[in-house]
């Protein structure tokens, strides 16, 4: 078994049933809170801050996900983040649309300033997160951003932003996943290219992260261990559906509860760096 497997062999079953709070787009909220269902976690999609109070009492971690901004939702998701970080609920920041959006670089900024557990994006949002060139558009990475020189630029860079936020581990996906805590840095290489033809999947991946954190996995764990997941998942869905897009996404879902009960952890695939 090799040491990434060892790291992450542990996270499934869950030891107890999380409480998530997803503050998230209206595009995937269903899928997100599925999935969640799907790996013996529970969802709550509470984003009115009149019930932070309430509600901060009984979450155990915390998604904030820029996919939908309006004013309001701006506050909310601005004040889930001050709040978590006063009642010290393991949060993760998902940076949906940064690479296109000055307005979501600014929310960026002011929620890494509460130093949130996991901030996680496509490859080209966290470059643009990095102040380096970012060919994203719209809510899509590019794979421009995806070669092997901009992966260790890209690396070089949130290596630099661990020394402002230490607390924080960040993750970078796309064909190859990056994550970065402190010091330490990993290349993962599970996949297949069909988990980018249906919406939600980073999402449903920061849900994932968010769930393991909530039962008190810490960082580095929880985010290999959620990202290697569900990738394995979709290498299992396509093996087992290899025509139909449709088909293959709720191929993904089913095997987000049956995948963990093999030994997924052996197929981990990845590099230090």
């Amino acid at each position: 078994m090799n040491e990434l497997a060892k790291r992450v062999q542990p996270i499934f079953p869950l030891q107890k049933s999380p409480l998530v709070q997803c503050i998230t787009n209206e595009i995937t909220c269903e899928s997100m809170a599925n999935a969640l269902l799907y790996i013996g976690a529970k969802p709550v999609m509470a984003d009115d801050a009149r019930e932070f109070p309430a509600f901060f009492q009984q979450t155990d971690s915390l998604l904030l996900n820029l996919g939908h901004i309006s004013p309001q939702r701006e506050n909310n998701i601005l004040e889930a983040g001050r709040y978590a970080r006063v009642k010290k609920k393991p949060t993760v920041v998902d940076l949906v649309g940064l690479a296109a959006s000055p307005l979501r670089q600014e929310m960026a900024e002011k929620l890494l300033a509460y130093h949130p557990n996991v901030v996680k994006g496509n490859s080209s949002e966290m470059r643009a997160l990095c102040q380096i060139e970012s060919h994203g558009r719209g809510v899509d990475g590019s794979s421009l951003d995806q070669s092997e020189e901009a992966i260790h630029e890209l690396v070089e860079a949130l290596k630099k932003l661990t020394e402002e936020y230490p607390e924080t581990t960040f993750l970078a996906t796309g064909a190859i996943d990056v994550v970065v805590q402190k010091e330490q840095a990993v290349l993962l290489k599970n996949g297949v290219e069909e988990l980018d033809c249906f919406t939600g999947t980073g999402d449903i991946v920061g849900a994932i992260v968010a769930a393991l954190l909530g039962v008190g996995l810490p960082e580095w764990e929880a985010v290999v261990g959620g990202v290697s997941y569900f990738n394995c998942c979709g290498e299992k869905a396509k093996e087992l559906v290899p025509a139909g897009l449709a088909n293959f996404r709720q191929a993904v879902l089913n095997q987000l509860s049956l995948l963990m009960a093999t030994d997924w952890y052996n197929d981990v695939k990845g590099s230090w760096q």
